[in-house]
């Protein structure tokens, strides 16, 4: 019978996504876990949640309850229903990463938490219920350097001779345009160096998508700042490690998991000032962090930091010792232990 069961009503793979993966690899090690929703790599096959609520209604042997680990509405949702009305002996815990208010409905959501993780200092300050801070962590097992980053990058097939990217959903909040326009400044002075743009736009934001592409176009640098769409959760480790630089310029970021992907593949980042990528960039060894929307300062600061010796190593060191998945782990585990422990 599980103990923990761990929620991804979400069908598309996103920062909570991989968040949740990188701890659920680590979690399925220690305990008797379940599964629950959408399927997410290198994890468990999952249940659906009427399994799940069915496997529920009794305690697990040698505990007084199970716990929900739930990220979103829906999940909150569904195990506030499953404790509260159908009476089922478990407790729920929710990360929280977001370092703004929520909204009205999500805020009675958390306030039914049995226990809240905050991913930073910042994000407790706008939820109840704290029992600890633990920011996220990347999978080092998954994520690591390549033995030679220019044959991973010419392996690709996006030409030149070493790559920058940046990654995410394809919206002005995160960004995009800002790395399109430091890509504008910088690629004229690096010859052999292609930008990517990883990700989606969908929607009402094709249309910023395709202001974009004109943009480089008329640049002459479409052979040179690509789009190349989403790539499979499974396929970016691969893609990461090949990189000598990623670039995260969101206007807004509750944390950003990206840039750590790319430390723990060897790959320094350059960073808006928002989220946790301070905190990552180890006092700037590993990570320049420039003022939100600054293309000049995001393309002044990725020139110094492809130039800089020793970055790849370091960065490494920096994901290994302070950000790994095993670390954020353990800060979980104490709190389920202290609901366990009453």
């Amino acid at each position: 019978m599980a103990e923990l069961f761990v929620t991804n009503y979400n069908p598309n793979f996103t920062g909570v996504s991989a968040t949740a993966a990188n701890v659920i690899r680590q979690q399925r090690r220690r305990y008797e876990l379940a599964f629950v929703g959408q399927p997410l790599p290198g994890c468990p096959d999952p249940i659906t949640p009427g399994v799940a609520h069915g496997m529920s209604r009794t305690a697990p042997e040698g505990r007084p309850f199970a716990i929900w680990h739930v990220r979103r509405n829906p999940e909150m949702r569904s195990a506030i229903w499953l404790r509260d009305i159908r009476r089922a002996p478990i407790k729920i815990v929710f990360t929280s990463a977001a370092q703004r208010l929520h909204s009205a409905y999500p805020r009675w959501l958390i306030s039914r938490m049995d226990a809240v993780i905050a991913t930073t200092d910042k994000a407790a300050e706008y939820v109840p219920h704290v029992r600890a801070v633990v920011p996220h962590g990347v999978d080092t097992e998954a994520f690591y350097p390549a033995k030679d980053r220019a044959a991973a990058w010419a392996n690709l097939g996006y030409g030149g001779t070493s790559g920058i990217a940046t990654i995410g959903r394809i919206r002005p909040e995160k960004g995009t345009d800002v790395f399109v326009d430091a890509m504008l400044r910088l690629l004229p002075e690096r010859p052999g160096t292609v930008a990517l743009v990883i990700g989606r736009a969908g929607g009402k934001y094709e249309s910023f998508l395709k202001g974009l592409k004109g943009k480089v176009a008329a640049a002459g640098l479409a052979d040179r700042l690509l789009f190349p769409g989403e790539i499979p959760a499974d396929k970016l480790p691969m893609l990461m490690r090949s990189l000598s630089l990623v670039m995260q310029l969101p206007r807004y970021e509750g944390y950003g998991m990206v840039p750590l992907e790319g430390l723990a593949s060897g790959v320094p980042f350059v960073g808006s000032e928002t989220g946790y990528y301070r905190n990552f960039s180890a006092q700037g060894r590993v990570g320049a962090i420039v003022p939100l929307e600054d293309a000049e300062a995001a393309a002044f600061a990725a020139q110094e930091m492809l130039d800089r010796k020793n970055a790849a190593a370091a960065a490494r060191d920096v994901a290994l010792n302070s950000f790994s998945a095993t670390r954020e782990a353990d800060g979980i585990d104490a709190v389920y232990q202290s609901l366990w422990q009453g």
